[in-house]
């Protein structure tokens, strides 16, 4: 029986040790918890933002918001690369970036949509109000993407939406419809393009994303004081990005019906 039983106690111990060696080693987790801190530093940068919209200084605003979306698009691929899901099983990656794009894509840009003056006074707090709530939801529902990577419905790009408005800088009452549609387009299931998942044309879409980025950049150094070419420029690239899908696959209707 003592014999069965100091069986019992080594093959434990060894499991113990096998486990213990799985273990990734302490440098390894260091590096994939790094991840999560990067992607959490997301968050104070929308406080940075956020400053900067309260002082009314929106270029700067945007600039703080161009580097948070510089650290979502890298954080993926580092963490995909350095299998962080598996290394730091305790923290859930896809918990906190929603978390952090809701406050950068999301609660800073409704208020310098709301706080900017671009809308008519008595909609803006209620459009702001809509904003937030209809964003929410949004980022809750888990058919937010579609099997080819491409969004369901407007993907709560307020940052996105913010900027041109600011460049485009229309009468108030236009501008508060554009974002009274853009709120009802958030549960419309039209598909819009995933600038860097979707396979399809990637090449295309990648090449405007790279152009679109340098007019940005150039926009906020001139303070959206830009030439008609810019503007328009931006504004195709915008509505390739909403439209694009629904473009190709009219085309390839059209295609089959005249065959």
């Amino acid at each position: 029986m003592a014999d069965v039983q100091t069986g019992r106690i080594l093959i434990a111990e060894a499991m113990d040790t096998q486990q213990d060696s799985l273990k990734p080693r302490p440098a390894i987790r260091a590096a994939a918890f790094s991840v999560h801190i990067f992607t959490a530093f997301g968050a104070a940068i929308a406080l940075l933002a956020m400053l900067e919209a309260v002082r009314e200084h929106w270029a700067a605003m945007f600039q703080w918001l161009g580097v948070a979306l510089i650290i979502d698009a890298i954080d993926g691929p580092i963490a995909r690369r350095l299998d962080v899901k598996n290394v730091q099983p305790n923290w859930s990656g896809d918990v906190l970036d929603l978390v952090v794009d809701f406050v950068t894509y999301v609660f800073v840009p409704a208020y310098a949509i709301v706080a900017s003056g671009l809308l008519l006074p008595v909609a803006a707090p209620l459009l702001g109000i809509a904003i937030i709530v209809t964003s929410a939801l949004y980022f809750a529902d888990l058919r937010m993407k579609a099997d080819d990577n491409h969004f369901r419905g407007f993907p709560a790009l307020w940052n996105a939406a913010a900027f041109y408005l600011f460049l485009l800088h229309w009468p108030p009452l236009w501008s508060t419809l554009l974002v009274a549609a853009l709120v009802v387009l958030t549960f419309v299931p039209f598909h819009v393009l995933h600038p860097v998942r979707v396979v399809r044309l990637r090449w295309l879409t990648m090449s405007l994303i790279a152009i679109w980025a340098v007019l940005g950049l150039y926009t906020l150094e001139m303070d959206f004081r830009v030439g008609t070419g810019v503007t328009v420029a931006l504004c195709a690239i915008a509505l390739w990005i909403s439209f694009s899908d629904a473009l190709i696959r009219l085309a390839r209707f059209l295609a089959r019906s005249l065959a």
